[in-house]
């Protein structure tokens, strides 16, 4: 016999869960616009943040952080090299991660980011939460 109440407690459940969302990895890249003055990066540094803890109260966004400019490369064989090199265009100058039900739905949430106009981009990636092995890396 169906205990009817308890199916549409079921069905219910089933009609309105959504998959839970999942966490990218915001890379900050680029270097200020050389024309921007001191005042108006300032101005959009303070816009990021009112931005940014929006967003982390609204659960769309972790904290993450500011990287130095300073540090090291290892490569094959353990060799250490100083860099990455401040004057690089590919300069990675921090990261958050964004909280999304897809890498589209985390890339508008990134679009809003205000140092988009001075010169700065943004690469989103998908956190694996998988470790890596031979099949799934390339």
């Amino acid at each position: 016999m169906c205990d009817c109440a308890s199916f549409r407690v079921f069905e219910k459940d089933i009609m309105t869960s959504k998959s839970s969302p999942s966490e990218y990895l915001v890379l900050c890249r680029g270097q200020w616009d050389k024309t921007a003055s001191r005042d108006q990066i300032a101005k959009v540094i303070d816009q990021f943040y009112v931005w940014l803890e929006g967003l982390v109260d609204q659960g769309k966004m972790k904290h993450g952080q500011r990287l130095m400019y300073e540090g090291k490369t290892v490569g094959r064989r353990n060799v250490i090299t100083d860099g990455p090199f401040g004057e690089s265009k590919e300069v990675i100058g921090g990261f958050w991660f964004a909280v999304a039900n897809s890498l589209d739905e985390a890339a508008e949430i990134a679009a809003g980011n205000p140092c988009l106009e001075y010169g700065l981009f943004l690469e989103i990636r998908p956190i694996d939460p998988d470790i890596a092995t031979v099949d799934n890396t390339n």
